[in-house]
């Protein structure tokens, strides 16, 4: 009887942590946003639980609980206050019957006191599988990898949508005045060379 019952209770334990069985960490991992030139690779060991920047991105970024569903859980509700400027992170994912998948998560690592992270939910990878997603808050530890893997270590400056207009505007009108410059020289010329 007694073995009946911790086999009942191990088989409703498997059953209750599917995505925990089944979940596979990322092998590669890309970052990209404001600040940087090219793609930033984030290399190592990327199960998690480890001290390889791709360990950490995955563990203290909220991977596991966005991709798989896994605890601590990722939260459907945004974090209140200022996130910063995002960067995108893209994952590869190895495995499934067409081989590797790609999963895509937001990544705001200059939020108020410690990095978040967003990963949309119904990503679909391993041609079966989706993604349940959510909001993660990360560590501290998560954003000193980040500026020692190459992100700068304060947040680049954003312009607002103000200055945005105000630079395309100067270089529109930029463009007039020198186009209204080019027509004054052409008849400038024209004149010269007819009164000759």
């Amino acid at each position: 009887m007694r073995r009946l019952l911790l086999l009942a209770a191990a088989l409703t334990a498997l059953l209750s942590f599917p995505a925990a069985a089944t979940a596979k960490g990322p092998s590669a991992a890309t970052i990209f946003g404001p600040g940087l030139r090219h793609l930033l690779s984030i290399e190592g060991y990327g199960e998690g639980g480890n001290d390889t920047a791709l360990g950490i991105l995955v563990s203290e970024g909220g991977y596991f609980a966005q991709a798989f569903g896994a605890t601590p859980a990722a939260t459907t509700s945004r974090p209140v206050g200022g996130l910063g400027p995002r960067y995108q992170v893209t994952y590869t994912v190895p495995g499934g019957p067409n081989g590797d998948s790609t999963l895509r998560q937001d990544l705001y690592p200059y939020a108020l006191k410690v990095p978040v992270t967003y990963m949309a939910p119904a990503q679909r990878f391993w041609g079966t599988q989706s993604t349940p997603g959510g909001w993660y808050r990360g560590t501290t530890e998560l954003r000193r990898m980040l500026v020692k893997a190459g992100l700068p270590p304060r947040a680049p400056a954003n312009r607002t949508r103000a200055e945005r207009k105000i630079g395309v505007a100067a270089g529109a009108g930029a463009g007039v005045a020198l186009a209204a410059g080019a027509l004054i020289l052409l008849r400038r010329r024209r004149r010269g060379s007819t009164s000759v």
